[in-house]
């Protein structure tokens, strides 16, 4: 079971990561704090794109005249990652940006208390 894990460690570092982002969106109170361990989970699956995606010994899948039974890494995972750091970049601008929003109008980064406040001006 251990030498498995060591086999695959990308796969075992991008779950480790993602279990760390996941108790810090789940635990946390703090927006800020929120948003980077949304960021961690992202990560986290980025990384186990890419190592489910590479072959060992595989070359770029570019055809070459008299190359024969050469093996190609898919260039699927790796556009899925590009495209998704650049989604991920800008949720986070995104989500940063209306933080700064809350917090102008609460003067704090507790969702709690900014739910109280919330619900105090309805009144």
């Amino acid at each position: 079971m251990l030498k498995m894990l060591f086999n695959n460690y990308y796969e075992t570092v991008a779950v480790i990561l993602f279990g760390i982002g996941f108790t810090t969106l789940l635990l946390h109170r703090n927006m800020i704090k929120k948003i980077l361990g949304l960021n961690i989970m992202d990560t986290a699956v980025y990384l186990f794109l890419a190592a489910k995606g590479y072959i060992y010994g595989g070359v770029a899948p570019i055809l070459v005249e008299g190359s024969k039974e050469v093996t190609y890494v898919n260039p699927i995972p790796s556009g899925l990652v590009l495209t998704g750091i650049v989604v991920s970049v800008s949720s986070s601008a995104l989500m940063l940006a209306l933080t700064i929003r809350l917090y102008k109008r609460y003067h704090t980064l507790d969702i709690d208390q900014m739910s109280m406040l919330a619900k105090k001006e309805e009144m």
